[in-house]
C-alpha cells in the first residue's frame, strides 16, 4: 500500500516508493504526470478511471474509490485499488487529493473464481457480453486489437493462442497474434488454399476444426507452425461487416476436442461484434485522418518572414478522432512595416467547420490586404460569413502590428483577451474590448467592432490562442487564463520552444479540444524603416476610441523620432478630430504617416463623411469655439483639406528631424 498527493492545479501526482511498486515502476521511471500512470493500466481502464475522478470532482464528493488492473513489466496484469479524499477551497473548487493505492490481486482472487464459475454455468454467454461492452469504446483498430489481446490474456476465451488479420488489397494482413508469431503468415493471400483464414474470407463461412489430425490433414503448410502449441481444435471466424469480408479471427485451443452447438453459435455472435466494431473503428480512423488532412489544408503552408519580429505557430488536433475543428491562425504581411495576426475558432467539431475556418481565413487575408482598417476587416468577415449557407458562428481576434512603432491595434470578436510577455518574463493580459462573434454581428447589425490600441516594446511577446489552450473541465475559465500565463512566465525564453511546451501542457491534461496558438515577438535588429502608416477609426460619443487614437499618435511620435514636436502634433491632431467629430454626424478615421521626401514630414490626416469644407475664422474674446483651425495654421508646418469621393480629409504636417536612415523601433 502507498500514498499519492495530486496537486490538480499544477496536474502534479506524487508517489511515494511503495505507490510505485503497485504500478511496477522504479523511482526514476515515473516523471510526476497522471497521464504517465494512465499508460501502466489495462486497455479501457484509463477512461474509466478519468470518469470516476472527474464525477467525483465535479458532483462535490468529499471522495472516491476505485478498482483498477496494472500491466507489469512481463506483460502480465495486477487488480489495484484506489481511495481518494479530495480537497476543495471556500469556495467548493478542487485542488488537491489525497490517498492510497494498493495491491487488490489477493481479495479479487475469489471474486474472479466465482465470476470463472458463473462464465462456464452460462455457457460463455458471459463472454461474448464482456468483448462486446468492451468493443464498444473502441475507437481505432489498435482498441479492438487491445481489447482482443486483454480477452484473450485474462482467459476469456479460454483458447491458449489468437490471431486476427485484415483484408488489404487481396491479402491478409496479421494484426494481431499470440502468444508467439508464426513466420511466413505476416501477409498471406486471399486465394491460397492453405491458410484456413484465407478459406474463412474467400468463403464467408466459418471453419471450426475438431482435431490435431483434422488440422494437420487440412491445413498441412501452417500445420507445421502451429503443431508446437499442441493444439487440439481451432474455430476460424469471418469477419463480415455490410455483408463484405474486412477480416477473419482464429482462435486455437489446447485440451479441447470439438465443439457443441452453443460454443459454434456463441463464436459465430462473438466474430459478429468484432466486425461490426472493426468495421466501425476502420470508418472512425478513415473520417479522422480525412478530417486532419482537411483541416492541414486550410491552415497556412508556411509561416511569412517578418522583419522586425519572431513568429510562432502551433496547431494540435484534438485527441477525439473526427473531433477536428475550425481553429486557425494566419499572419498577413502589411506594407509600411505592418504585419496582420490573426486567431479564430468556428463554431463546431466535424469537417463542415473545417471547411467554413477555411473560406473566413481567406476572405479575412483579402480584405486585411486590401488595406482596410481592422475594425472594417472584422466587420466584413462576418458580413461574409453570414452570407454563407451556413448556421456556424466563429470568434476571433485580429491585431494589426506596425514593427516601426510598436502600435497594435487589436479587434476581438467574441474571442478570449490576448496576453503578452514582457522582457523580463513576466506574462499579463491584455483586456480587448469586444464585440459579438463573427456571423451574429451581422445577423444582428451590430457591426461596429471596437479597436483597442496598445504599444509592443522590443522584446515583449503578443500571445494569441484559442479556447482549447485554457479550458478544462470543471474548472474556472480565469484559473485556466492565470495557469496559462503561469506557464508562459516559466517557460523558456525562446517562443518556438514555448510554443512547444505550452502544447504539451494540453497533452500532459489529455485537453479533447483543439488548439490554434500565435505568438509575435517584436525585435529591432532588421525592423522596417521609418514609414509607415497607422490609422484609427474614431467613433462619436466613444471616449475610449479617442484615448486610444491619442495613445496612438504618442507612440507614432516616439517611433518616428518626432518628440521634439510632439505636443505640437498631439494637440493640432486633436483640434481636428474633435472637429470632425463636432461638426459631422459620423465617426472620422485618422491616420498617421511618415513621409521622407524631400524633407521628413510627419503627416496627420482625419477623414470623414461630410462634403462640407471647413474654413478658418477669428473667433472673438468671448467665443469658447472656432479656434481650432487657428491652432493648427499656427502649429502645423503646412495644413489643408482635400475633398473625397464621400466626404472630405484635413491634414497637416510637421517637419520632424532625421533619423540618420536608423530603423524605426522603439
Amino acid at each position: 500500500m502507498g500514498i499519492f498527493d495530486w496537486d490538480l492545479d499544477q496536474s502534479h501526482l506524487d508517489l511515494d516508493d511503495s505507490a510505485l511498486e503497485v504500478f511496477d515502476l522504479r523511482p526514476g521511471e515515473y516523471d510526476g504526470t497522471p497521464s504517465a500512470l494512465f499508460a501502466k493500466v489495462a486497455p479501457g481502464e484509463s477512461e474509466r478511471m478519468d470518469a470516476v475522478v472527474s464525477q467525483a470532482l465535479k458532483s462535490g464528493a468529499a471522495s472516491y474509490g476505485s478498482y483498477f488492473r496494472v500491466r507489469l513489466r512481463d506483460g502480465s496484469l495486477r487488480w489495484g485499488h484506489t481511495q481518494g479524499v479530495i480537497r476543495r477551497d471556500a469556495a467548493g473548487r478542487p485542488y488537491r487529493i489525497i490517498g492510497v493505492v494498493r495491491d487488490a490481486t489477493r481479495e479479487l482472487d475469489d471474486l474472479a473464481a466465482r465470476t470463472e464459475q458463473d462464465t462456464a454455468r452460462h455457457g460463455g454467454t458471459g463472454v461474448v457480453a464482456d468483448t462486446t461492452a468492451a468493443l464498444a469504446h473502441a475507437r481505432s483498430v489498435r482498441d479492438v486489437i487491445d481489447v482482443l489481446k486483454d480477452a484473450h490474456e485474462l482467459g476469456r476465451f479460454q483458447s491458449s493462442s489468437l490471431v486476427m488479420g485484415l483484408v488489404e488489397a487481396g491479402r491478409i494482413r496479421l494484426v494481431a497474434e499470440g502468444p508467439e508469431f508464426m513466420p511466413g503468415t505476416r501477409y498471406t493471400r486471399i486465394d491460397d488454399a492453405a491458410y484456413p483464414m484465407s478459406e474463412v474470407v474467400r468463403t464467408l463461412t466459418p471453419r471450426f476444426i475438431e482435431s490435431g489430425e483434422a488440422f494437420a490433414a487440412a491445413y498441412p503448410r501452417l500445420w507445421e507452425h502451429v503443431s508446437k502449441f499442441q493444439v487440439s481444435s481451432a474455430a476460424y471466424l469471418p469477419l463480415i461487416a455490410q455483408a463484405r469480408p474486412i477480416g477473419a479471427l482464429g482462435l486455437l485451443y489446447s485440451g479441447k476436442c470439438g465443439f457443441n452447438a452453443d460454443e459454434r453459435n456463441l463464436l459465430i455472435a462473438l466474430g459478429s461484434s468484432i466486425a461490426q466494431s472493426l468495421k466501425r473503428a476502420m470508418l472512425y480512423e478513415q473520417e479522422k485522418d480525412l478530417a486532419e488532412n482537411l483541416q492541414q489544408a486550410m491552415l497556412p503552408r508556411r509561416v511569412p518572414t517578418v522583419p522586425g519580429a519572431n513568429v510562432a505557430v502551433r496547431y494540435r488536433s484534438a485527441r477525439d478522432g473526427q473531433d477536428v475543428g475550425g481553429d486557425w491562425y494566419d499572419v498577413i504581411p502589411l506594407p509600411g512595416g505592418r504585419v496582420g495576426a490573426v486567431i479564430g475558432d468556428v463554431q463546431g467539431h466535424d469537417t463542415h467547420a473545417a471547411a467554413v475556418m477555411g473560406q473566413l481565413r481567406i476572405v479575412l487575408r483579402a480584405y486585411a490586404a486590401e488595406g482596410h482598417t481592422p475594425a472594417t476587416v472584422m466587420a466584413r468577415a462576418s458580413g461574409f460569413l453570414h452570407e454563407l449557407d451556413t448556421d456556424r458562428f466563429a470568434t476571433c481576434t485580429y491585431a494589426e502590428i506596425d514593427l516601426t512603432t510598436g502600435v497594435v491595434q487589436l479587434v476581438r470578436a467574441g474571442h478570449m483577451d490576448p496576453l503578452v510577455r514582457l522582457a523580463d518574463g513576466s506574462c499579463r493580459r491584455i483586456p480587448v474590448e469586444g464585440g459579438l462573434p463573427l456571423g451574429l454581428s451581422a445577423e444582428f447589425g451590430q457591426l461596429e467592432y471596437p479597436v483597442s490600441t496598445r504599444e509592443l516594446d522590443p522584446g515583449q511577446t503578443l500571445i494569441l490562442y484559442t479556447d482549447g489552450l485554457v479550458e478544462q473541465p470543471g474548472a474556472d475559465l480565469d484559473d485556466g487564463l492565470q495557469a496559462l500565463a503561469d506557464l508562459v512566465h516559466e517557460g523558456p525564453r525562446d517562443i518556438q520552444q514555448l510554443a512547444d511546451r505550452l502544447c504539451e501542457s494540453v497533452d500532459e491534461r489529455d485537453g479533447g479540444d483543439d488548439v490554434a496558438l500565435l505568438l509575435l515577438r517584436r525585435r529591432t535588429a532588421d525592423a522596417p524603416r521609418a514609414g509607415g502608416r497607422l490609422q484609427q477609426h474614431v467613433a462619436p460619443g466613444d471616449p475610449e476610441s479617442l484615448a486610444s487614437a491619442r495613445q496612438m499618435i504618442r507612440a507614432a511620435v516616439r517611433a518616428w523620432g518626432a518628440e521634439g514636436r510632439g505636443d505640437e502634433i498631439e494637440l493640432a491632431a486633436d483640434e481636428l478630430m474633435v472637429n470632425a467629430l463636432m461638426h459631422t454626424d459620423g465617426g472620422a478615421l485618422l491616420t498617421v504617416r511618415i513621409l521622407d521626401a524631400p524633407e521628413r514630414r510627419l503627416r496627420v490626416e482625419v477623414a470623414d463623411g461630410s462634403s462640407a469644407l471647413p474654413r478658418r475664422r477669428e473667433a472673438g474674446d468671448a467665443a469658447v469655439s472656432g479656434r481650432g483651425l487657428l491652432l493648427v495654421d499656427r502649429l502645423a508646418d503646412v495644413w489643408g483639406v482635400e475633398p473625397r469621393g464621400e466626404g472630405k480629409a484635413l491634414w497637416c504636417e510637421f517637419i520632424v528631424p532625421s533619423r540618420g536612415g536608423q530603423h524605426g523601433g522603439v
